[in-house]
């Protein structure tokens, strides 16, 4: 049992090191090197726990979809009996940028680092990305049924470009609230989307 806990707990600490070093230097930036001197263990030991950087880098971004999609998920039940527009775009504004600040790394590893890995790295988390942004789409699709659906696969990424932007500047212990972010960000949306 203690060897398990402590296999877990040394790969749980590669993950963490790799998933802050992804995001302060990038993913050419980063090497296994920097990554177990990080994790406070021996370079050799990474491929204890993974294959490769290629491998290391798609389990930090799996985990912080996967993250992602829990929150959006877990604000889609609460929100399921709730009938108004602005309540559920405001809700999932604010459970996306929530996995964002409240996870670190793992979640803001696919804002600053996911472009600037090789393609064939990019591709085996492309899946659980897309699944995401289905969500997103769905929920539109629902919300503004009589909105051109085309139109509102741009509106969405729109959006993900305002949320995820946030990455490189809104500093949650800062005079601004989360709570305030994500209102702030959801009113413009709703007032583009509404006016068109």
């Amino acid at each position: 049992m203690e060897a398990m806990e402590e296999e877990v707990g040394g790969r749980r600490r590669v993950l963490d090191a790799a998933a802050e070093l992804f995001v302060r230097q990038g993913y050419s930036g980063t090497t296994l090197r920097q990554i177990a001197s990080e994790a406070g263990i021996k370079a050799g030991s990474i491929y204890h726990h993974f294959d490769s950087k290629e491998a290391l880098f798609v389990a930090v971004l799996n985990d912080g979809m996967l993250v992602m999609t829990d929150a959006f998920d877990n604000t889609a039940h609460e929100l399921a009996s709730t009938a108004a527009v602005a309540d559920h775009v405001r809700g999932h504004v604010h459970a996306h940028l929530s996995a964002v600040f409240e996870n670190g790394p793992y979640t803001t590893a696919h804002v600053t680092s996911f472009f600037g890995a090789p393609a064939e790295v990019r591709s085996q988390v492309v899946p659980l990305r897309d699944s995401y942004e289905q969500k997103w789409n769905e929920l539109f699709e629902q919300l503004f049924p009589v909105a051109n659906v085309k139109d509102l696969r741009l509106h969405r990424l729109i959006l993900f470009g305002a949320m995820n932007a946030t990455a490189e500047w809104f500093d949650p212990s800062g005079n601004l609230s989360l709570d305030q972010l994500s209102t702030t960000i959801a009113r413009q949306f709703l007032h583009g989307v509404l006016h068109d």
